[in-house]
Formats: C-alpha cells, structure tokens, sequence
C-alpha cells in the first residue's frame, strides 16, 4: 500500500511540474538523497553528506518551522529520500508525514540526544525543550547519527562520511570551547528573550527569561511584563532579545517600557532574507557576541 503513496505523490509532483530531489527514482545514481525537516538538520546532513548527497529542507527560507504543513512536494520528499533527518515532538505536521510516507532510512533527534525540560522561574517542565541545536556538542551527535545512517545507504563511500562527521565534531566541539571561554566571566548572567528558545544555553551559566513562554505566537499577560520590567532593573539587564522569523514588537516594546537596547539572538531555527549568506557556525557566533555585549563579558 505504500508503494502505491509514494507512486501516486511522485505523480502528483511531477503532474505539478516540479520533481522533489532532481532525479525521482530513489537510490544512489545521484547521490544519496535526504529530507531534513528544518535548517539545523540539513546544515548537518550537508556537512557530513558533502557532494555526495542532496539534501532537501521541507521548511522553506524565511518559514517558521513550528508551524510547517507538508506540501505534496515535501511530503513527496520525505517519501522518495533515502535517508529522513527530522525531530519527532517539534513538527507536528512532519511527525504525521514521516510516519505515514518515510520508505528510506529515519534518524529522529529527539532519540539521538538527550532532551532536557522548560524550566520555567527555575522550575523544571513536564515538556522536553527541543532547541538542542544550541547546544554544539548535541549537534554533533546527530552528525554522527547521520553519518551512520549515509553509511548504510551507500557503503561505498562510507569512510567519506564518517570522517566528514568527525570534522563536523571537531568544529563543534570548537564552537563549544568559544562559548564556554566566552561567557566564562561576565559582569551579568540573566538573558531576557522574547520566547523559550534558547535554554540550553544555560549550560553556559546564562539565566534565561523569557517573555512569551514557550510559544512564540502567545501573548504576555501584564503581570509578565511587570515581573520582566522588575527584574531588568534589579539585574541591570542592558538589553531585551528578539528573534528572527517572528515579530520582534513584544521584546522592543519591553526594551522602550524599561530604557534598555533590544537586539537580535538567532534561534537558528531557519535562514532568512537577512542571513541567507549564514550558516549554522557563523549565526551562533553572531549570538554568541551579542550576549557577550549585553552581559558585559
């Protein structure tokens, strides 16, 4: 019967005038192909993949993740990829599609690293955060993951992307090193952030606050917005973070309310108009500054 799905959406992709991976059979003639279900996992399955392998984001530049519905193309995608690099519990919508659709190979992050909870006011939450990707060294363990995963597809070159991974490792592992040295010594710890996006930076020694909660489309209650405009003053925090693919109205409007700067942090959730000539390393040092710069590091 599933054959019968994957036949009837490559007909409907093609009927449409757009195939999903630039050959429609599946298989190794032009290179293993994968579907990533957002940004930080195709930035990975690149990385290790190289020219190897084609990679197709089923969240387009400039999308939010969160609220991707899978088109035909990209539930075609999923269906014809040799390999599927998703994050089960993080879209919905993907979660549906990968199970009814994946013929190839699945690596689920969310089974590859370990998750930690919301802490909300220093409480931990029932609910897994699935940000890991702030957190290098869980990214390089779905590299590996990866990279096991490419081996089986194609075995022939299977040494290519182990070693890949391990240089992906070691660049991480890097990456790492900056932000621990870097925020090793600061004048301040607590972060405000317009939503729960960036907990595993604590790891860092940072205190995040958050404005919206864990979604970024809810609302703060006046309440909120008292115990924030408290806490910015009796912390001295300089500077109230939006984030880019959302509106950043909320945040400044919390950094006019209290005479502080608002500035950008970037989930890294997805490239934009604004960093579509950034990667995965480039962006998280660009944060890394600017928390620098509002922390007093």
């Amino acid at each position: 019967m599933r054959g019968v799905v994957v036949a009837a959406l490559a007909g409907a992709v093609l009927a449409s005038g757009c195939a999903a991976f630039t050959d429609d059979s599946v298989g190794l003639d032009n290179g293993v192909q994968v579907a990533a279900a957002f940004y930080p996992l195709a930035w990975v399955a690149e990385q290790v993949g190289g020219d190897l392998v084609e990679v197709e984001n089923l969240t387009a530049p400039g999308g939010e993740p969160h609220d991707l519905e899978p088109t035909v193309r990209e539930t075609a995608e999923v269906a014809q990829a040799d390999v599927v690099v998703f994050e089960r519990g993080f879209q919905p919508a993907v979660d549906d599609t990968v199970d009814e659709n994946a013929e190839g190979a699945v690596v689920d992050a969310a089974q590859v690293v370990d998750l930690v909870p919301f802490r909300d006011h220093g409480v931990d939450s029932p609910e897994d955060d699935p940000h890991f990707w702030q957190d290098p060294l869980l990214l390089a363990e779905v590299g590996d993951a990866v990279a096991a995963q490419l081996a089986e597809a194609d075995p022939d070159h299977a040494d290519g992307y182990r070693t890949r991974a391990a240089d992906l490792r070691a660049e991480l592992e890097q990456l790492d090193r900056e932000y621990a040295e870097g925020l090793a010594d600061c004048e301040r710890d607590t972060v405000v952030v317009s939503h729960d996006a960036f907990g595993y930076l604590q790891r860092y020694g940072l205190r995040m606050e958050t404005i919206l909660g864990l979604s970024p489309d809810s609302e703060p209650t006046p309440a909120d917005l008292g115990r924030l405009q408290d806490l910015i003053r009796s912390e001295g925090v300089t500077t109230v973070f939006s984030e880019s693919l959302v509106s950043p109205a909320v945040a400044e409007q919390l950094a006019r309310d209290t005479g502080v700067r608002a500035a950008v942090l970037d989930p890294i959730e997805g490239l934009s108009d604004e960093t579509d000539a950034e990667d995965y390393l480039s962006l998280m040092r660009s944060n890394l500054t600017a928390l620098q710069e509002a922390n007093g590091c």
